[in-house]
């Protein structure tokens, strides 16, 4: 997930401390339509949310989870984490697309969200041809020990929901994880900031 201005006011929802031992230092949920979930509609308010109505209706029909989808990416490279996952209900067939970090590479995945079966392959390419920033913070995950997989299930629990999105993030110079959750009709965007993440 590339960081974007926010569209939408952030309302401080929740501040958890200490979910769990192993989970990330603080969690924030916020509530409206994120960023990442903004169809392309040219600014029409009622198309936004009949788009993204659609797009929670395909993923809630979908049988396969973003963990699921995470898993499945991580299995076709022994080592490989993911960096970023979203969930892409839009044409054809609902897909999961899954962005994992191993040997360097970045590995490009689109997961059946239905199947679970891997679509159209695979693709690579080294971290090299990425923007320094990027590079930076996917250096940061390399660092640190909590991984995307860990920060779903934490969001996921703080919102009350199932993560739709999820993905590093750096705000106010700080890497952070985003997670999208629908909960209920609504969108949460949960904000994890790992520790030691710098």
């Amino acid at each position: 997930m590339t960081t974007a201005k926010r569209h939408i006011s952030r309302l401080l929802a929740t501040a958890l401390s200490a979910l769990l031992i192993a989970a990330p230092a603080r969690a924030i949920v916020s509530t409206g339509t994120p960023t990442a979930l903004h169809s392309d509609t040219d600014g029409d308010a009622d198309a936004d949310r009949r788009a993204i109505s659609r797009e929670i209706e395909r993923f809630r029909s979908s049988s396969i989870s973003i963990s699921q989808a995470m898993s499945i990416a991580e299995a076709r490279h022994a080592g490989a984490t993911t960096a970023d996952v979203s969930f892409d209900g839009a044409d054809g067939v609902p897909v999961y697309r899954v962005k994992t970090l191993h040997n360097d590479r970045i590995w490009r995945h689109t997961i059946n969200a239905t199947t679970g079966e891997l679509v159209g392959g695979e693709a690579a390419f080294p971290l090299a041809e990425l923007d320094h920033e990027d590079r930076d913070n996917l250096a940061a995950l390399g660092a640190i020990r909590h991984r995307l997989a860990e920060a779903v299930r934490v969001a996921e629990r703080a919102a009350s929901g199932k993560a739709i999105s999820g993905g590093l993030v750096r705000e106010r110079g700080r890497l952070n994880f985003s997670i999208v959750v629908v909960s209920g009709d609504d969108l949460k965007e949960v904000t994890l900031e790992p520790p030691g993440a710098k």
